[in-house]
């Protein structure tokens, strides 16, 4: 087999797609977010991001970077080695009291990323429970489907966001088949939040286990971060809750929390977290800063609520095509992969705005997207340099203009 032609041939098919994946070389430039430095051969051009998930800039936020600074200068700079071995530093054992806290939960596991502890935490429980079934949402992350895969479990996929579809798959099985239900809170390419209540009053119904995904809701949602489930007081209800430290706490990590027994249970069998080097301590220290300062300040919550109804006020005005959604997340519907890559393109070039396009596969053909994320951080003039550029590259392409439909 010729592999080079094959690997060319490939990547020649995304690129006439118009798929292709650019990366955008950025330089943060630590308490100026979301104002950054694009990097574009040997010229720089000044930016505005609009497309992270530091949904609360909680990543320039100077408790968090002097924490890391301190514990940095503690510590060094790796963890030394995985958990088992020489690795589980004090600082892990700290963070993991936070999470069990945030959550109401006996103990929490850290994990390197959300996408890791997603892989590691289903896969476990689904491979080393005998017999068990899981039951997927249709739009369930790729972590959760890769974990549910790995595991070789059964699984039966239920319709996105869809409780009676949910009890009617459940029904088909007896009460003596283990069954784990996967979902998430907030889905975030389209900003839709499960029925949580609903889902769990079906899992009860049947004697299955909850897991929950609330990377997109940690530190956004609830009266101290917790997310959905807190804001709406179902975490006692959920089996295991899992969510990331790379988002709304601004940071890198990711987690599950829920019983003494079932995190010693993932702990022990994980291959995903046996066998992974540990988060490096500074790390560590910076997560659990900011998850302390976001369990009692609201300023950042409050702030953030009031850019995501600005800028969804103002895109109405002008008519420009988003998905009503009761998230923080915008996805502005562009329907068309080279377009959309043309319109980012032409606001980065223009104008200094960074907005990533979304096309196949995380999302379906024909829904490609510009997904906006305002965050607490921006200013009303970043709002209206945004809303104005959008507005005059939509004329320019001609785009429709008009509500959608909830």
């Amino acid at each position: 087999m010729d592999f080079a032609a094959y690997f060319k041939s490939e990547l020649d098919a995304v690129r006439e797609e118009g798929r292709y994946r650019v990366f955008t070389e950025i330089e943060r430039h630590c308490g100026h977010f979301p104002h950054a430095t694009r990097y574009v051969g040997a010229a720089t051009q000044d930016v505005t991001v609009w497309c992270s998930n530091d949904y609360l800039g909680m990543g320039q936020h100077p408790l968090v970077i002097e924490a890391m600074h301190a514990v940095l200068d503690e510590c060094g700079a790796g963890a030394g080695g995985t958990r088992n071995i020489s690795g589980n530093n004090h600082h892990h054992v700290l963070l993991e009291c936070e999470l069990a806290d945030l959550h109401g939960k006996e103990a929490a596991l850290l994990f390197t990323s959300g996408y890791v502890s997603n892989w590691a935490g289903l896969g476990t429980l689904a491979s080393r429970i005998p017999g068990c079934v899981v039951f997927s949402d249709a739009l369930n992350h790729a972590s959760m489907i890769e974990g549910i895969r790995h595991s070789r479990a059964e699984k039966r996929i239920w319709a996105h966001n869809d409780p009676e579809d949910l009890d009617r798959l459940l029904s088909l099985y007896g009460p003596e088949v283990p069954k784990l239900v996967a979902f998430e809170s907030v889905y975030s390419m389209d900003g839709d939040i499960a029925p949580i209540a609903e889902i769990l009053d079906v899992c009860e119904k049947h004697g299955a286990m909850s897991y929950i995904d609330e990377v997109h809701g940690v530190g956004l949602y609830g009266p101290r971060g917790g997310g959905v489930a807190e804001r709406e007081g179902q975490m006692d209800r959920i089996t295991v809750i899992e969510g990331t430290l790379g988002k709304g706490f601004g940071v890198m990590g990711g987690y599950i929390a829920a019983s003494a027994d079932l995190v010693d249970f993932v702990r022990t069998f994980a291959s995903g977290f046996i066998f992974s080097t540990a988060l490096p301590p500074a790390l560590a220290a910076g997560a659990c800063a900011s998850i302390r300062h976001l369990k009692s300040s609201t300023f950042e919550r409050d702030r953030h609520k009031e850019v995501v109804s600005t800028v969804r006020r103002k895109l109405d005005m002008l008519g420009i095509p988003h998905i009503p959604n009761p998230s923080h997340i915008i996805p502005v519907m562009v329907g068309d992969a080279r377009k959309c890559k043309r319109i980012s393109d032409w606001l980065m070039d223009n104008h200094g705005i960074y907005v990533q396009p979304i096309n196949y596969p995380t999302v379906p053909r024909g829904t490609e997207r510009l997904r906006l994320t305002p965050s607490p951080v921006h200013t009303d003039g970043d709002v209206d340099r945004l809303i104005d550029a959008l507005s005059d590259i939509w004329s320019q392409c001609e785009l429709a203009r008009g509500s959608l439909a909830a």
